[in-house]
């Protein structure tokens, strides 16, 4: 057997219909004795029990199984009932019935759709019953196949419980392993940025400036990785990256500073935008900026160098509507994967990165209630377009 004795009672005691099994078997059969065992090779142990014999017998005892009649049951995988076992045949002189005596005794086989024997479902009494004459064979057989059925059913659901508990052990390690992260690298980085700028501010070497202005942008452009990476990981757990919705009546300004902070890298780019008035939006002004953040570097690095990148924030028909809008093209058959983490272009010169800018975009999206789409034809280009519907 898969599981051990304690398991297996368990496994019985949850299922809500083997008291009421056990109880039409006793109403049919007149037996006051009615059991589901679980057999195994050398023990039949009570899972279930109607008791009105008195016989002491309860859930968790055990009998020895070579000599009981459900050894047969084991052994042949077949029903065994006997109407008077005193007059029996094959029985009366059985070792079983002279250690425990009883006159009447059915038991079917419970057997799992592998074929591998759980137990059995059994009835006795001290006296006579005209067993073999009546339907209740068929009928404990009927128990019996629905009953594997339910103990497979159970033990599944039993096992997904467990997988679930497991799975959120997981996340709690998960969860510190981000902790770690966020602490134990993002403190260092501040503090190495916040000693170049303090450098910057000091050097009059024009050799030494730069180095320090190197040391700065790789210290920011660390801290940018790492957060996408707890970003990252904040999504993939299933529970979105987190945003605190809020009025922003400052989103306008928050937007166009991106764009100015972007084209100060990049100032050979033409990037041309359109904010329009943005007020009584509801959202997070600070993931709504590092959604056109990032949107406007997957531009600047995969888009057409030679034409201009096309900003524009609106309200629109009760939506505010962000979108950016480059004269790349992606291919038809990326376009279902561009999401998803790790995505990048296949072909070209390898680009920096990890891959997370839109796949963080569509999170940060997703965890506002609204959407990103992208759409790319060789006439217009590719854009995406971040859609919220306003609150009413």
């Amino acid at each position: 057997m898969g599981q051990t004795a304690a398991a297996d009672i368990t496994t019985i005691g949850r299922i809500s219909a083997v008291p009421a099994i056990l109880q039409v078997i006793s109403e049919l059969t007149g037996l006051r004795f009615a059991a589901v065992a679980r057999v195994t090779e050398d023990s039949w142990t009570a899972c279930a029990v109607l008791d009105r014999l008195d016989s002491g017998l309860k859930v968790g005892d055990k009998l020895d199984l070579v000599p009981t009649l459900c050894n047969e049951v084991r052994q042949y995988q077949r029903s065994v009932i006997i109407d008077n076992a005193s007059e029996d045949p094959l029985y009366r002189d059985q070792y079983t019935l002279s250690n425990c005596p009883f006159e009447s005794y059915i038991a079917v086989p419970i057997v799992r759709t592998d074929g591998r024997l759980f137990g059995s479902i059994c009835a006795l009494d001290s006296h006579p019953a005209p067993l073999k004459s009546s339907t209740i064979l068929s009928t404990m057989e009927s128990f019996a196949r629905m009953l594997a059925l339910q103990i497979e059913a159970e033990e599944t659901r039993q096992q997904t419980e467990a997988a679930l508990v497991q799975e959120r052990r997981t996340a709690e390690l998960r969860e510190q392993f981000i902790a770690v992260l966020g602490h134990d690298l993002r403190n260092p980085l501040f503090a190495i940025s916040a000693g170049a700028e303090m450098l910057l501010r000091k050097l009059s070497d024009p050799a030494n400036e730069q180095r320090a202005r190197h040391i700065l942008t790789s210290a920011r452009r660390a801290t940018k990785l790492v957060d996408d990476v707890l970003d990252f990981a904040r999504g993939s757990l299933g529970r979105g990256i987190p945003v605190n919705i809020e009025p922003c009546p400052d989103l306008r300004d928050a937007l166009r500073h991106v764009i100015s902070e972007i084209q100060s890298i990049h100032p050979k780019r033409i990037i041309q935008s359109s904010i329009g008035d943005l007020n009584n939006i509801s959202c997070d002004r600070e993931r709504v900026a590092q959604l056109l953040s990032n949107l406007v570097a997957n531009a600047v690095v995969h888009g057409d160098p030679h034409g201009p990148i096309e900003v524009s924030a609106k309200v629109k028909e009760g939506h505010f509507v962000l979108s950016v809008k480059n004269q790349g093209l992606i291919a038809e058959d990326a376009l279902p994967h561009l999401f998803q983490p790790y995505s990048k272009p296949t072909g070209g010169s390898p680009q920096a990165g990890l891959g997370l800018g839109l796949y963080i975009a569509s999170q940060i999206a997703q965890s506002h209630g609204g959407r990103l789409d992208v759409k790319s034809t060789p006439s217009e280009g590719t854009e995406f377009m971040f859609t919220l519907a306003l609150a009413q």
